[in-house]
This record gives C-alpha cells, structure tokens and sequence, in this order.
C-alpha cells in the first residue's frame, strides 16, 4: 500500500521558517523523484520543488526560489522542504507528491499570517 505522509504545517509569521516532511512507504523511493505542490484556497494546484532520485539535481518554481530547499533522505524514505523567509502569499496545502508512480499524500496546511 503506497503512503506518503506529510507533517510539519501550521502557522507561522511573516519572515519564519518551517520544514516540512514527508515520508513514504509502498514506493521504490530510491528511484523516484519526489516533488513538493501546493494549493492556495481558491487556487488550482502548483509546483513548489522537484528533487532527484539521486538528491543531486533539485529544481525550483520562481515563487520560491532562494527562499525554499527540498531535499531527501533515501535511506529514511523522506522528502522535505525547508522554507524561509514565508510570506503571506505561501499560505497553501502543500502536497508531497511521487512523481515516478503519480502518488500524492493528503497535504498539510500552511498559514503564513500575524
């Protein structure tokens, strides 16, 4: 059964950080690349990050860009997303997605507000 599993949401202030994780199972992580999207209330789902299987090669939306790092760890079958300096305008669902098999995790809420 493939499970992929996000935590770390919540609120945060303008300017904080967060990390984000996202733990799979059922999946060949070690061959898959992994991504992180997300939703705005209203909003049709974006792109946020893409890392590679090999953890290597990461790639980024501009809405993020400098301010955002995904990374994983292949032994502990996990993906993350280190976000700095967030701004209102992150405020989103952020999924974790499998993008080998097409597989999504339920999303974990972000609120970036005072």
């Amino acid at each position: 059964q493939v499970q992929l599993v996000e935590s770390g949401g919540g609120l945060v202030q303008p300017g904080g950080s967060m990390r984000l994780s996202c733990a799979a199972s059922g999946i060949i992580f070690s061959l898959s690349a992994m991504g992180w999207y997300r939703q705005a209330p209203g909003k049709q789902r974006e792109w946020v990050a893409t890392i590679q299987p090999s953890g290597t090669t990461t790639s980024y939306a501009n809405s993020v860009k400098g301010r955002f790092t995904i990374s994983r760890d292949n032994a502990k079958n996990t993906v993350s997303l280190q976000m700095n300096s967030l701004k209102p305008e992150d405020t989103a669902v952020y999924y974790c997605r499998d993008l080998r098999r097409d597989n999504w995790g339920q999303g974990t809420q972000v609120t970036v507000s005072e």
